[in-house]
């Protein structure tokens, strides 16, 4: 596998409507935009190029202060691929390049992260899409069924990814255990890179039964035949703004963070 980082483009999808956290991207955390220390996280990485694709020109003015190559995109996307998929048209990009799709809700994401999964992509050149996954720990989680879970081939590709604890552990799951005793369930993490030349290709492919029923977009190409390549994480993911106490919590570590000058 090579350690040299590839040349990929890093866009953060920022969607005006949300149903929990109406206008999320603009919710001020230290004092700015969550989108814009999502913004700032993707400059941090290797990334040739960052692009903030939103749907909302408050979005748009509110990153262009900040030197922010900005791309309007329709409202009526139905999942950020097809969002990804606008942009890599209006940019003309090659079929080759590679894009990483960098959650407009991830403030805390680390720029090691977005850098491993281009390189994880760039390193297998028959998979379409890259993502992340790491360890669980807990039964909870395992058995939570809001945590995605994905299982993995010896060559590191995904086989499948579910909520349900997944894989089932015959002999010790007939009743819920206390505690996990080898590390074999893994969390997805929800950073994805993908050739352009699959962005094209996705809009056509029609919804799969298994994305419907487990609500997994990932799973559409899967369930076309796409590859998969998933790595484990190389440093921790902190967990998203999904809700109030979501955001309440990520306020508190920024400020932290700004009060003891970490950039």
């Amino acid at each position: 596998m090579s350690d040299v980082t590839p040349q990929f483009i890093a866009v953060v999808p920022a969607r005006f409507g949300s149903s929990r956290l109406p206008g999320k991207p603009l919710l001020e955390i230290a004092g700015e935009p969550m989108v814009a220390h999502v913004w700032r996280r993707a400059c941090q990485s290797q990334a040739n190029r960052v692009v903030v694709a939103t749907d909302d020109t408050r979005i748009r003015d509110a990153m262009l202060p900040y030197g922010a190559d900005v791309v309007m995109t329709r409202d009526d996307h139905p999942s950020g691929t097809d969002r990804l998929a606008e942009v890599s048209d209006h940019l003309g990009l090659s079929d080759d390049t590679l894009v990483v799709n960098v959650q407009g809700d991830e403030p805390l994401i680390p720029p090691a992260l977005i850098d491993q999964v281009a390189l994880r992509l760039a390193d297998d050149p028959e998979a379409a899409i890259a993502t992340l996954a790491e360890p669980i720990a807990d039964v909870d989680t395992l058995f939570n069924p809001n945590v995605v879970k994905v299982v993995r081939s010896l060559q590191g590709r995904a086989l499948y990814f579910s909520r349900a604890p997944i894989p089932w552990d015959r002999e010790h799951f007939k009743a819920q255990p206390s505690l996990l005793e080898t590390d074999a369930w893994l969390r997805h993490i929800g950073i994805y890179a993908y050739r352009a030349s699959f962005l094209a290709a996705y809009r056509d492919l029609a919804p799969s039964s298994l994305e419907q029923l487990e609500q997994l977009e990932q799973l559409r190409a899967l369930q076309h035949g796409y590859a998969i390549q998933v790595a484990l994480a190389s440093a921790i993911n902190p967990a998203g703004v999904d809700t109030e106490e979501d955001l309440a919590r990520v306020r508190l570590l920024l400020s932290a963070e700004r009060e003891g000058g970490i950039s």
